[in-house]
């Protein structure tokens, strides 16, 4: 969509406005073999606008809430466990949901992939029990790896067991526990293990948040969690999966459990960040396409500068040819107006010589560039550099 005001034309992009007068379409570096976009690009998408929740328990608005505290909550959850051999059912009580020795764990109906996950979970004090047997449970990412989750609040237990540990892998790195009977927090950071035709391509990662202090930080997955056993990633992985609650034996109390998916990976289809030359190059390729499709629509200037942006992504000697062209008939202008008019023309004249620079310096038009030398003269007569 464009929109005329005087002698400017404005480009609405998503919700905001650019003109095509102002520099920033030639600002950054330029895209390159594995960056699809430049530095600072006008053209790259926009955020996707997510409302956070009102308070840091509270889910934000792209968020899958699996429990907050109602008793329809209970349809996103599945017992591990079949009626028949499990001795009750999680229960919700006070809008918390309880987990009571013999239910058997509960996982997520739905299932994810890499993922951010907050849950609260609260212990009672057990003064006649220690170590392990002290507010036993854990969440399983993809029901594979587990955040332990204990009451060892002034409670030894061995690290790699502690609340906050990725279970037989890793110990967090302090002990960031509330006293028992006080709702503790988790926030995780989930990346899967990615594997391609058997080939381990990145190993994933943890990042735990106990209380809001960081206990794990970027740890990388190395298998499933087990007890006593050391695990080891094997040749596949599974690119999604459900999240469990544990059944250890002890009575745990949840609440405010929601989980968000977070942007692909560019391993996993992402345009941002280091991709793949040929997945670049394609995307260099469309963007450049869109631009000179948005050039068909203007004349004059504003149709040479999107087409000399279109450059930036792909050269195309067609493009260049008709930006070079439209841009000479703007100077053959300025030409036949007397000074009073050329000077209303200064911002497109200095927009114009703007772009030519960027794309001079960053080897996409020639070091001897005819229509470069014209907007220069007509800079420099007019005392302009000091604008530039």
């Amino acid at each position: 969509m464009f929109i005329k005001v005087f002698y400017f034309t404005y480009l609405i992009i998503g919700l905001h406005t650019v003109s095509l007068f102002s520099a920033s379409a030639f600002f950054g570096d330029p895209p390159d073999d594995n960056h699809p976009w430049a530095v600072h690009d006008r053209n790259r998408p926009q955020p996707i606008h997510v409302v956070a929740g009102t308070t840091n328990s509270a889910p934000p608005s792209d968020a899958l809430v699996l429990f907050d505290g109602t008793p329809d909550c209970l349809r996103n959850w599945r017992h591990n466990k079949d009626k028949d051999s499990r001795k009750s059912d999680w229960m919700i009580q006070n809008g918390s949901l309880f987990c009571l020795p013999g239910t058997g764990s509960l996982s997520s109906r739905a299932t994810f992939s890499d993922c951010q996950v907050h849950l609260e979970w609260r212990s009672q004090s057990h003064e006649n029990k220690s170590g392990q047997s002290r507010g036993n449970s854990g969440i399983f990412l993809m029901e594979l790896i587990e955040v332990q989750i204990l009451d060892n609040f002034q409670n030894p237990t061995y690290a790699d067991g502690s609340a906050g540990s990725i279970y037989g892998v890793m110990p967090p790195a302090v002990n960031a526990l509330k006293a028992p009977g006080n709702w503790q927090s988790y926030d995780i950071i989930y990346r899967r293990p990615i594997f391609k035709n058997g080939m381990l391509l990145e190993s994933g990662s943890l990042t735990v948040l106990c209380n809001g202090v960081v206990v794990q930080a970027g740890v990388p997955i190395e298998g499933k969690s087990t007890h006593k056993i050391r695990s080891f990633l094997q040749k596949k992985f599974p690119n999604r999966g459900s999240i469990k609650l544990q059944d250890h034996g002890d009575s745990v109390q949840f609440r405010n459990i929601w989980v968000r998916p977070l942007r692909a990976r560019p391993i996993d289809g992402s345009l941002d960040g280091y991709i793949e030359a040929n997945r670049t190059q394609l995307k260099r390729k469309q963007t450049a396409y869109e631009i000179r499709n948005k050039a068909e629509k203007l004349e004059g200037l504003e149709k040479s500068l999107l087409l000399y942006e279109s450059l930036i992504y792909e050269f195309n000697l067609s493009a260049k040819a008709s930006a070079n062209k439209y841009a000479s008939e703007f100077l053959d202008y300025l030409l036949r107006i007397d000074s009073e008019q050329a000077v209303v023309q200064k911002v497109k004249i200095i927009s114009l010589y703007n772009a030519l620079k960027y794309l001079n310096k960053h080897s996409i038009l020639p070091t001897s560039c005819p229509v470069l030398e014209r907007v220069h003269s007509i800079i420099v007569t007019n005392n302009w550099i000091d604008d530039i």
